[in-house]
């Protein structure tokens, strides 16, 4: 079964019930750890608590490898983009 952040639902569909918050989910995750947790919208493979408590989602790349990508941003970016700007 796909699984859809909350995060993801504000965005792109307000009326579509969310499986998981990344905000939560990241509370919970100690320093320099990740939580294996698939975001079909966003498409990410996990949520990462970095060194200094930031929260980064990780997808898989092109080559096999894992990209690592701030939070704050990637959300700002798609909430621009869902307003066409």
């Amino acid at each position: 079964m796909a699984d859809f952040s909350k995060q993801y639902c504000e965005i792109y569909d307000p009326e579509f019930p969310f499986d998981f918050d990344i905000e939560e989910i990241a509370e919970s995750i100690p320093n320099n750890h990740y939580i294996p947790i698939i975001c079909e919208g966003f498409g990410f493979l996990a949520i990462e608590r970095g060194n200094d408590g930031s929260i980064y989602l990780l997808f898989n790349d092109y080559d096999g490898d894992v990209d690592k990508v701030e939070y704050e941003t990637f959300i700002k970016n798609h909430k621009l983009k869902s307003q066409g700007i």
